[in-house]
């Protein structure tokens, strides 16, 4: 019989801190690990940054989200007690346009589902609940000048990518596609993020919404090595060691990971969340833009089943982003409230269950975020 340790956890060997040798991406953002944790708006905050960093990659906090106080108590948490640089992530999308007759469907597709739950249909124009990059955001980073910011749906405007720059700090920012990727390297990006299809969390396209055009990681790293001279991030599919080995076989100068991070005891990720991970369906992955109104890949539960038509996940009435969580925010909260995550946001890459194996020895909580960081750069070699 397996003999737990006091915290339930089956014993584990740490991964020792191997000296990983310099890169360029990691002499540019001054890392020890080419590994860069993947910003996840919901599921984490400092807790999950400090301890990657402290490991020696990239730790990453997600700022889309939060409102000014938090995101300023976070920012002095990270400037304190950081170990290493940290990187902080932001929003570039346009505000959306209020459209009467595209909300108006939206309530009706929904509210079959609110006459189930005996909810009332929330009343008022759809509000945005995550806002997109401004100067009024930088004034408020300016006296932290974090030294990596990093960017989902292209960039901000040329005066604002100019002024982050001014306080040293290096630029990232996610492409799908290889225009994507050019188009970043031109307007000022230090550092592309090879987004694959196989990414779970918001796609990060920006010049297309033509689904048609998404490729997987492994050819978008390709791609973009062999036409940018910015250093190339893989992100997407990347679970363990030997995926990591892949990306570097194939050109990336460091790999972002998202999903794995998901399970680490010091994520925030939520008990149905994590139960989704660790279970039989998270080998059936979709694109959905019924949660937020833009595709993201997540576990397929009820409601993407439902309202996605012919192709799962998908609604052409689903307000546009972020609109759409208004009105199925309280049809979430009632089902996670009886324990159902049917109705809830259950981000996650294709490769979830080789996450999930590497935390399935931890009977409690998960392997810890530094040692994932670790067991992670073991694969670059």
């Amino acid at each position: 019989m397996n003999q737990t340790d006091a915290t339930g956890s089956l014993p584990s060997s740490p991964v020792p801190h191997l000296p990983t040798p310099p890169n360029r991406l990691t002499r540019l953002l001054g890392m020890a690990l080419p590994i860069v944790q993947a910003p996840m708006a919901g599921s984490q905050g400092s807790d999950l940054a400090l301890a990657v960093c402290a490991a020696g990659g990239l730790g990453s906090l997600p700022a889309a989200t939060l409102a000014p106080a938090a995101l300023q108590a976070e920012l002095k948490r990270l400037q304190t007690e950081a170990r290493g640089p940290y990187n902080v992530n932001f929003f570039c999308h346009a505000p959306p346009p209020f459209e009467p007759a595209r909300e108006a469907r939206w309530q009706q597709l929904l509210a079959p589902l609110y006459d189930e739950m005996q909810l009332p249909m929330p009343t008022g124009p759809a509000v945005a609940a995550r806002a997109p990059f401004t100067a009024e955001v930088a004034d408020l980073l300016e006296p932290f000048r974090p030294p990596v910011l990093s960017f989902h749906f292209g960039l901000p405007s040329p005066a604002l990518v100019a002024r982050l720059k001014s306080w040293g700090s290096k630029i990232m920012s996610s492409a799908t596609t290889l225009e994507e990727g050019l188009w970043l390297q031109e307007h000022g990006a230090d550092v592309v993020i090879a987004q694959g299809l196989e990414a779970g969390g918001h796609r990060g396209m920006f010049l297309s919404t033509d689904l048609g055009t998404q490729v997987g990681t492994l050819a978008l790293v390709q791609q973009l090595r062999d036409q940018l001279q910015v250093p190339v991030v893989a992100a997407g599919g990347v679970a363990d060691a030997s995926g990591v080995a892949a990306a570097r076989a194939l050109g990336a100068d460091g790999v972002q990971v998202g999903t794995a991070y998901l399970l680490c005891p010091e994520s925030a990720t939520l008990p149905l969340h994590r139960e989704a991970l660790c279970g039989a369906g998270v080998h059936e992955t979709a694109l959905t833009n019924l949660f937020t109104g833009r595709p993201a890949r997540g576990v397929v539960n009820r409601f993407m089943r439902e309202l996605g038509g012919h192709s799962v996940g998908m609604c052409e009435h689903a307000p546009a982003f972020p609109l759409a969580t208004t009105h199925m925010a309280p049809l979430r909260s009632h089902a996670e409230a009886q324990g159902s995550g049917e109705f809830s946001p259950l981000w996650a890459g294709q490769n979830a269950a080789r996450s999930a194996a590497l935390h399935a020895r931890y009977a409690q909580g998960g392997m810890p975020a530094g040692e994932l960081t670790r067991l992670l750069a073991t694969g670059w070699g």
